[in-house]
């Protein structure tokens, strides 16, 4: 059996995928948002932090971030024409990053400068003042609990840090997908939910569709991989992922909250930290609460999924002990509370963690994949970026020898799409972690 045909199929209806979708739809091309689960935002996306934050060790990482904000602080007009009955807040915090010697703070500096991204020099006394809840010794390198290190006492201290006040968080991280999803649907994008892509159908060397767990086919010319955790298993099916340099791989990951502590108001007098110095970010979550998670420092062992269908969903014991008393030596007013909240999930993860935004080796099939822990933020215009690509390369670019160069829309700021190819080298510059 075969469907009737569609412009494209986007496969995952995470936050990028319907951002991909919204989109290809206001372009005209139509797609069809095929989602195993029951609704738009249900997966990964569903568990993000929800940061939006700048500081990436590209510069077409930090161009997009940048763009990225500026679309969410405009969020009513980005899904108009659709008029849902809620929609996100972008919640502004300040974002920190430590200077200290050896940290990501020397290589997002530079591209901060030449960017022209605002932020503000805080030394140390500057930086204690403005938030008199934090120690600011240097903890670092982060080391594993059961280490002596972990509980000497700090001698030396940090040499203050840079500010972005224009960061913040997103409200509902679901609701963000939901959202896209309507305005998508406003421009005649269809979804099918609680269905599964079992087969990449070909024609004479070119993507055709998609085969569906039912045995039914749905035809298209285009097809887009954004199905997060499972985006690996989408490329192998596409018979590309052996060809790319850079691939990825569902990796689990927990984060936690935890009440501020006695005497600290976060809600009101918070900030948003990605410590590279302890091994956690953290931003305020409501309610005077901490929102924690880990940078995935080198001395952690992480937890690499061979089945994104299979895998531990409670949260545990020593992981939150270690991320919570890792927090806690930042702000110390934090304790470790016998109940443990927070969430699990898997991250779509690339070799470098920056995403691949690219076509593939199969003709009309392409990524948004690898985006997990650090691309939420980045969603409304890694959507945009991915219509501009796909237009280009149908209209006969050849984006591996002369890589598209996108300007962003609302800070004109070129956003150099080559950074994120499939076929680059892996990066030096990265932090190997959720920061990017």
């Amino acid at each position: 059996m075969t469907h009737t045909s569609h412009d494209a199929i986007v496969i995952g209806a995470g936050v990028i995928g319907c951002s991909v979708a919204a989109a290809l739809a206001k372009r005209g091309i139509r797609p069809l948002v095929i989602d195993k689960l029951p609704d738009a935002g249900y997966g990964s996306t569903s568990s993000s932090s929800a940061v939006v934050r700048f500081g990436y060790s590209t510069e077409a990482g930090v161009a997009m971030a940048w763009e990225g904000h500026l679309w969410w602080r405009e969020w009513a007009d980005v899904i108009a024409p659709a008029t849902p009955d809620a929609i996100v807040e972008f919640i502004n915090y300040p974002m920190l990053m430590l200077d200290f010697e050896g940290g990501h703070f020397a290589r997002v500096l530079p591209h901060y400068d030449k960017l022209g991204i605002p932020y503000e020099r805080l030394d140390r006394k500057q930086l204690q003042a403005r938030y008199p809840m934090m120690d600011l010794h240097r903890f670092g390198p982060p080391v594993p609990i059961e280490s002596d290190d972990f509980w000497k006492d700090p001698s030396e201290y940090l040499r203050g840090a840079i500010s972005t006040p224009d960061s913040g968080f997103i409200s509902d991280p679901m609701l963000s997908a939901q959202n896209l999803a309507d305005a998508a649907r406003a421009h005649g994008a269809r979804f099918m939910f609680r269905t599964e892509v079992v087969g990449i159908e070909t024609t004479g060397g070119r993507v055709s569709g998609v085969k569906l767990n039912d045995g039914s086919i749905v035809g298209a010319p285009i097809v887009v991989n954004v199905a997060g955790p499972h985006s690996s298993r989408i490329n192998e099916l596409a018979g590309v992922r052996d060809s790319m340099k850079v691939t990825t791989r569902p990796l689990r990951r927990e984060v936690f909250i935890v009440p501020a502590g006695d005497g600290v108001d976060f809600d009101s007098s918070g900030v948003m930290l990605g410590d590279e110095d302890t091994g956690v970010y953290f931003r305020p979550e409501r309610g005077n609460n901490v929102l924690i998670g880990s940078t995935e420092p080198e001395c952690d062992e992480l937890e690499w999924i061979d089945d994104p269908d299979n895998y531990r969903t409670t949260l545990t014991e020593d992981e939150h002990q270690l991320l919570v008393l890792r927090c806690a030596r930042r702000i110390p007013s934090v304790g470790v509370p016998q109940r443990k909240r927070g969430v699990v999930d898997l991250y779509d993860v690339s070799d470098d963690w920056t995403p691949v935004y690219d076509k593939s080796d199969l003709p009309g099939f392409y990524m948004a994949v690898g985006s997990s822990g650090n691309q939420f933020k980045n969603a409304p215009i890694a959507g945009h970026c991915m219509a501009e690509l796909i237009e280009a390369v149908e209209g006969g670019l050849d984006h591996d020898t002369d890589p598209l160069v996108v300007t962003g829309p609302r800070s004109a700021l070129p956003i150099a799409m080559g950074t994120f190819s499939r076929n680059r080298d892996v990066s030096t510059a990265s932090t190997m972690s959720v920061l990017g």
